[in-house]
């Protein structure tokens, strides 16, 4: 059997186990556009059970591409808090607007409109295009590679661009023609909750066993292979509490750069003078539990305080009330936010 014969009978099986049953997630009840959209966005970096909630929340509040184009920053970060890379939705508003603006408020249909909007790369593009127009596009992400690299018992790097291309070329030229949508699903599908990353692969219950080499070489737990990753970078911070007549004080941070314009607790690096980085006298200072925070390329180790002042200095101040409802804040500051809710 060639390698095009087993993925073109791999892709026709996973297909049919697809449609005998699968997740029932919320976005996989129609196939609007603006709902796939969001939940592929949504999903970058984001378990799917995590997700949920957040997708019926922000469908709830915006349930139309001009609606989110129309939407309030402060509403927007409010209903993404807690899903953390903030990027993702202010180029969800970004590229809702283009849609405004050139197509009439409808998204566009073609693989290479999507992929001119802003945040939509390769990946997503596939999917909408699949999913909700019917296009033969392929949606290739690491829960795709890995099932490739097993199937085919193949030690490529699935971080170099080249095998990503390459993958998308097989499987474009073998998915069924009648539902590519169904097909990349069941891709994601099996990738999901079968093919698993951490651990051993369920394999005993894989529809596509028989046709797996690396199960038939025992190798599965070796595959995919990885680039070993570099250590991050750790920035060891002190995160504050500041009071002032029962209300917090806030900050922005700067338009560039990490957790770009986004609300914040004021924080300074460890061994810096606290009063000069806070800007204001402070009394009352007590120790808070430390906390930590993984982005992609650095760690926040943190220690927390809680203090009071009289002056006003430069922040904005609001309520616990204001805290909970209204200011979105990075998940980096969940614990202290958490502990300030709490007071």
């Amino acid at each position: 059997m060639t390698e095009q014969e087993r993925l073109k009978q791999a892709l026709e099986t996973l297909t049919a186990w697809y449609h005998a049953g699968h997740r029932d997630l919320p976005w996989r009840r129609t196939a609007e556009p603006y709902h796939v959209w969001v939940s592929e966005i949504m999903l970058q970096q984001t378990r799917v059970q995590a997700v949920i909630p957040y997708f019926e929340r922000f469908m709830a509040a915006l349930p139309s591409i001009p609606a989110l184009a129309e939407a309030p920053e402060e509403q927007l970060l409010k209903l993404w808090e807690g899903l953390g890379y903030y990027s993702r939705v202010r180029n969800l508003q970004k590229a809702a607007r283009v849609i405004c603006s050139e197509y009439g408020g409808e998204m566009p249909r073609t693989y290479e409109e999507l992929l001119a909007l802003p945040g939509i790369g390769p990946y997503t593009a596939g999917a909408i295009a699949s999913i909700a127009c019917g296009q033969v596009c392929p949606a290739v992400d690491g829960n795709v590679l890995r099932v490739l690299s097993r199937l085919f018992a193949r030690e490529w790097d699935i971080k170099v661009q080249a095998v990503k291309r390459q993958a998308e070329r097989e499987i474009a030229a073998q998915m069924p023609r009648d539902c590519p949508g169904d097909c990349n699903q069941a891709l994601m599908e099996l990738g999901a909750v079968i093919c698993l990353p951490n651990g051993a692969p369920l394999c005993e219950r894989c529809p596509v066993a028989a046709l797996c080499l690396a199960k038939q070489r025992g190798i599965q737990q070796q595959l995919p292979v990885k680039a070993i990753k570099k250590a991050r970078p750790v920035e060891n911070r002190v995160v504050c509490l500041l009071w002032k007549d029962g209300r917090l004080a806030l900050r922005k941070r700067p338009k560039n750069g990490l957790l770009a314009g986004l609300w914040e607790f004021p924080n300074f690096l460890e061994g810096e003078d606290m009063q000069e980085q806070l800007g204001v006298t402070v009394a009352n200072v007590r120790p808070l539990r430390a906390a930590k925070h993984i982005f992609t390329h650095l760690e926040w180790h943190m220690t927390g305080i809680q203090a009071e002042t009289a002056d006003s200095g430069y922040y904005t101040w609001v309520t616990p009330a204001q805290l909970e409802q209204a200011v979105a804040l990075p998940s980096a500051f969940r614990v202290y936010r958490t502990i300030a809710l709490k007071r």
